[in-house]
């Protein structure tokens, strides 16, 4: 996943599941859908700590790559992946376990009609400044496929 904060990734992600076939899906819910945010949750509490960005970044790599090894079908990084070393190490992942990688991007970036409406959406937080900071950031890559 590719997107701004309040692009609509995680709804796009839970769209996606949801037209699934029940088992699979239940599969990709449990073991296959990785995000970082999820590390940030205590209580049912968004709870973000820019001290643990790093770490929880690491933790859902490593949850990624335990998914692929072990098989899931599907496996989702619902992350932001504004630059393209941010979702390098996910796409060699999946690349050196012979997945089929597909980048699915939410939102024109640059347009800032959808920057000021990620900015009202999003759930964390995330200010205006913030985000077309992230959007400044933004690499285009070709198509949407890894190769």
């Amino acid at each position: 996943m590719r997107g701004l904060p309040g692009s609509g990734k995680s709804h796009w992600v839970e769209l996606f599941i949801q037209g699934l076939p029940a088992a699979l899906a239940l599969n990709i819910a449990d073991q296959g859908l990785c995000s970082t945010d999820h590390f940030f949750y205590q209580n049912n509490r968004y709870c973000f700590d820019i001290a643990r960005l790093s770490e929880f970044h690491q933790l859902n790599l490593s949850r990624f790559i335990e998914a692929l090894a072990s098989g899931v079908p599907v496996v989702i990084c619902d992350n932001t992946n504004m630059a393209l070393w941010e979702f390098a190490a996910y796409n060699a992942a999946a690349k050196a376990l012979n997945y089929q990688v597909h980048i699915q991007q939410i939102g024109d970036v640059r347009c800032k009609i959808h920057q000021r409406e990620c900015a009202k959406r999003n759930q964390h937080g995330v200010s205006l400044h913030s985000i077309q900071r992230m959007a400044g950031q933004f690499k285009e890559i070709k198509n949407n496929f890894c190769k």
